[in-house]
């Protein structure tokens, strides 16, 4: 009998040998054979989980499992900021797409401010300003050496900045700075060009730009007597190669040219719109760029007959999305921008929303003006049907003069740029500016200002109430008080910027916001001048990632 054999009565088995069909009596088991019966049970349900759990952690098809990617840190890397060359005017009619600049006017001065924001123990990140190639123009910070182990944190916070005050600049700058303690340091740097005589007379300022790999600029123009530049710089150690996509008033252009720029590593590239899309009254382009990241600013003029009408910066908006906020729109006297307008060839010389639509289907949006006491409301309702692929203009005239935010949504994905101007006179110079599309505020934004001009802080709260801290940088390095505004919703605020806090000229501000979503911009200007332009607040520095890996071959 072998074991685990239930024993049987031999009578038994001779009467079921006679009787087919008939079964073992229960009585005839014993008891012994009875619980060995029950333990080989037990065993064989054991036997049985024991594949079970087997067959759970044994390998299955992909189709049958479900997979989280895993994740891993990603080191912060160096903050950079690729400021935009100074205003060059173009000479003659340029062959193609490849421009000839004439001289910079006598009167014509570019310079580049900056502020790199020091750690809690006062030690401020190695950070310079240079050219694409070549030596540093300046050395900010040398950087510090990592704290040891013994070295106990500082009580209170040291609160110090790295400065750069109005360094002349020739071509296009970079500012730099290490990353420290695992976050990208908080800089930021604002570019200055002003000029009093030539055809580029006027202001224009940007904020030096991180590079990216897909960037929308809207707003530009190509029409008789309006010159579209577009300078590509790529700052990295990478070739570029970059394709534009080029949205007109009418819908897409398919331009010859457009695909497969080069950009080498360390240089610019600059671009004739006009020999891409001529003709085009609004004009809105997106960089995509394979390889390297890089910057892009179209370098915006306009020429009413002999007399100059202006020049600015168009820089990269936010990246298309149903709503857009841009901030620090200037307007003027809605009778004197009424009767400009009206006169031939001044149709661009008021404010205006410009829309881009990349999908293929229609944007009907909403558009709407937040000033000093409120919203106001547009002379035509601020609700337009903008053309899928093509740019829309919609006007921002009509309403009181002061600053204001302006706020558009729709239920299509559009990216957006606000156009402002200064002057109400045609016989007399007039000026253009930019403010694009951005992101909401966060924290340790740093905002710097050009050393000279009249420059104001606006921040606008298109929903909810916000409070906005900004907190002065100056000359000596210092990191003065707080200062804090509470911005109403639906409200827009201006702050005069001082030419100095505490006996020192002012850089730059930290800026920083809580409460509901708020929005800000500089918008600079020249006393007993008409000059004007406006820069979005850049984004804040980023701090440690954490990405998605994908295992495969």
């Amino acid at each position: 009998m072998s074991k685990g054999e239930i024993p049987t009565d031999p009578a038994a088995e001779s009467a079921r040998a006679e009787t087919p069909g008939k079964g073992l009596r229960k009585r005839g088991v014993p008891r012994a054979g009875m619980i060995g019966g029950i333990l080989s049970a037990v065993a064989l349900v054991a036997a049985g989980g024991g594949l079970v759990s087997a067959a759970s952690l044994a390998p299955q098809s992909p189709a049958s499992r479900h997979l989280e990617a895993p994740v891993a840190s990603v080191p912060a890397g160096s903050s950079v900021g690729v400021c935009p060359g100074p205003a060059r005017l173009l000479e003659g009619t340029p062959v193609g797409t490849d421009p000839q600049f004439s001289p910079e006017s006598a009167t014509a001065k570019t310079s580049v401010s900056a502020a790199v924001l020091g750690s809690n123990a006062g030690a401020i990140p190695g950070s310079r300003l240079a050219p694409l190639k070549g030596t540093p123009l300046v050395e900010i910070a040398k950087g510090a050496a990592a704290p040891t182990a013994s070295a106990p944190a500082p009580r209170t916070p040291v609160l110090v900045a790295g400065v750069v005050t109005g360094q002349a600049v020739d071509d296009v700058s970079v500012l730099s700075a290490d990353a420290q303690d695992n976050r990208q340091a908080a800089a930021g740097a604002v570019l200055d060009y002003a000029a009093e005589d030539g055809d580029l007379q006027g202001s224009a300022a940007a904020a030096c730009q991180q590079p990216g790999n897909d960037l929308w600029l809207v707003g530009a123009n190509t029409a008789l007597g309006r010159s579209a530049v577009l300078n590509i710089a790529n700052a990295s150690s990478t070739p570029a190669t970059v394709s534009l996509d080029l949205y007109g008033a009418e819908g897409q252009i398919q331009a010859p040219g457009s695909r497969g720029l080069l950009v080498a590593p360390g240089s610019t590239r600059s671009i004739v719109l006009a020999g891409l899309a001529p003709g085009q009254e609004r004009l809105g382009v997106r960089v995509r760029s394979t390889g390297g990241p890089v910057a892009a600013v179209i370098q915006q003029s306009l020429l009413r007959g002999l007399t100059p009408g202006g020049i600015d910066f168009i820089t990269p908006g936010t990246a298309p999305s149903v709503q857009q906020v841009m901030s620090g729109l200037d307007i003027q006297d809605p009778a004197g921008l009424a009767a400009l307008t009206a006169k031939p060839g001044f149709a661009d010389a008021g404010p205006a929303l410009e829309i881009a639509v990349p999908g293929a289907a229609d944007a009907v949006v909403e558009v709407k003006l937040y000033g000093r006491d409120g919203q106001k409301a547009l002379p035509g309702g601020g609700v337009v049907t903008a053309k899928a692929g093509a740019v829309t203009e919609v006007s921002l005239a009509g309403v009181p003069a002061g600053s204001y935010t302006v706020a558009a949504s729709s239920d299509v994905s559009f990216a957006a740029t606000a156009r402002l101007t200064r002057g109400l006179k045609s016989e007399d110079a007039a000026d253009v500016g930019f403010s694009a599309s951005s992101a909401r505020l966060g924290s340790q934004h740093i905002v710097a200002v050009p050393a000279t001009g009249d420059r104001q802080l606006v921040f606008g709260a298109p929903a909810g109430k916000a409070t906005v801290s900004y907190t002065p940088i100056t000359e000596d390095g210092k990191i003065r008080t707080a200062i804090t505004a509470d911005v109403a919703g639906g409200t827009t605020v201006s702050v005069k910027v001082p030419a100095d806090v505490g006996g020192s000229p002012l850089v730059g501000y930290v800026v920083s916001a809580a409460g509901d979503p708020a929005y800000g911009a500089l918008l600079l200007g020249r006393d007993g001048r008409q000059d004007i332009s406006a820069v979005a607040v850049a984004p804040e520095a980023a701090g440690q990632q954490q990405v998605p890996v994908t295992l495969g071959y």
